[in-house]
């Protein structure tokens, strides 16, 4: 009954796999409702050979910059995560839609989990959330979510592969620092 957050789980070596698998296993046979979860206290028993990364807008970290929490709270989550992830702002424009922030609050947010990293000493990676190959393959995820009766299945995020070139240019407000 506690929140729910995403994370990315990564398998780094055949302890990790079998650790991952006894994840999957036990959100699927103990912990799911309505979709399958993993507690923390089962994670922590079975981090060996993981990574955990910090996820999207739905991971506990994005929430917490999103709700404005305290920097000691920010820095114990960052410090639960081997690396922190921040994604193109097209992810999360849902979040412009819906007025609860602007662009220009959405690029603040990643430059705050970059800066967060540094600080914290932990590497910050630039990923896609990618949810399908290609560009006009939003309207197969379309479909799905329409029929999952999302409000905003037409309004499809632009969570398709990217080049290093065009993650390169989506992160140009970053300047050449990094």
């Amino acid at each position: 009954k506690l929140p729910t957050y995403h994370a990315i789980i990564l398998a780094r070596n055949e302890t990790g796999r079998v650790n991952l698998y006894k994840l999957v296993s036990q959100s699927h046979l103990k912990y799911y409702r309505r979709r399958p979860r993993v507690p923390k206290s089962l994670f922590l028993e079975h981090r060996e050979g993981l990574l955990i990364g910090s996820a999207c807008e739905a991971g506990e970290l994005y929430q917490a910059l999103l709700r404005n929490a305290p920097e000691p709270e920010i820095a114990r989550l960052v410090n639960f995560y081997d690396y922190l992830e921040i994604q193109p702002t097209g992810n999360n424009m849902f979040l412009v839609r819906q007025e609860r922030c602007t662009v220009k609050q959405l690029q603040e947010h990643n430059r705050k989990i970059y800066e967060l990293g540094k600080k914290l000493g932990k590497l910050t990676v630039a990923t896609c959330d990618v949810h399908f190959l290609h560009p006009e393959d939003a309207q197969l995820r379309a479909i799905l979510q329409a029929g999952q009766n999302y409000s905003d299945a037409d309004q499809q995020a632009p969570l398709y592969f990217r080049t290093t070139e065009e993650m390169l240019k989506e992160f140009e407000y970053f300047g050449k620092e990094i």
